[in-house]
């Protein structure tokens, strides 16, 4: 039986680019009874750069925090739980513009998430595509994630690295050596409209780290653009490795 529901939202209007790196820089993120979910043997991170709306937290749609942005970097795991494996992800950092937003996160589901001024655009452009773009200030800079993606939008292909980036419905946070967090997120496979150009310029070393930097410096791999929709983001589950 599914957990009962801690968050409903819209993710809308997902940019997300992904970067292969060296799975050494993320062992000290993996949470325990994980590993990590490589794409045809490539560790990737991705940055992800969304909006949040029609957000309610318990049923309740907080004033001032019902519709924001998010910026995150993210890799991916799976879990076996003696049955079948589940595909999640796994967040070094989320940025959102409410501060509330990070205090229930961080202390309920144990994330990383931090507070900074955001702004986004959404531009119609020529020959039917649109611009999405996605701003926050660190250090009185402003960084930059964004992609001009095709309004044509098609189903995700099984199989393809659409589906692989996607198509995960668990996240997972360390909660200790020995302790992970589990919970699901639901929504339907989303539709994607194909990127033809993006832009990231951001303080990586210190918003990530340096280890991230030679990585997060090279084009990424792919770049990808979703609808989005409708989500239901339910309670956590303390998983501890060895059952004790």
């Amino acid at each position: 039986m599914p957990k009962r529901q801690f968050l409903k939202a819209q993710w809308n209007n997902l940019v997300m680019l992904n970067y292969e790196v060296d799975p050494v820089i993320l062992d000290q993120y993996l949470p325990p009874g994980t590993e990590l979910d490589l794409w045809k043997g490539k560790a990737l991170v991705s940055m992800v750069g969304f909006l949040f709306r029609d957000t309610s937290v318990m049923g309740i749609k907080w004033p001032l925090h019902v519709n924001f942005e998010e910026v995150n970097l993210r890799f991916y795991v799976k879990h076996f739980n003696g049955t079948e494996w589940k595909r999640g992800a796994v967040f070094v950092s989320e940025i959102v513009p409410k501060a509330m937003i990070t205090l229930i996160a961080n202390n309920l589901y144990k994330e990383h998430y931090h507070t900074m001024p955001m702004r986004h655009s959404i531009t119609p452009m020529e020959n039917t595509h649109t611009r999405f773009l996605y701003e926050w200030k660190f250090n009185n800079q402003w960084n930059r994630l964004g992609a001009t993606a095709s309004d044509e939008l098609k189903d995700i292909e099984p199989g393809s690295p659409e589906e692989f980036i996607f198509e995960h419905y668990w996240g997972y946070n360390k909660l200790t050596p020995t302790a992970t967090m589990e919970y699901q997120v639901e929504h339907v496979s989303w539709q994607t409209g194909k990127v033809r150009d993006y832009i990231f310029d951001a303080d990586v070393a210190g918003l990530y780290g340096k280890a991230f930097v030679p990585f997060l410096s090279k084009s990424p791999v792919s770049a990808f653009f979703a609808v989005g929709s409708e989500i239901k983001v339910r309670m956590g589950y303390r998983i501890v490795v060895g059952g004790k």
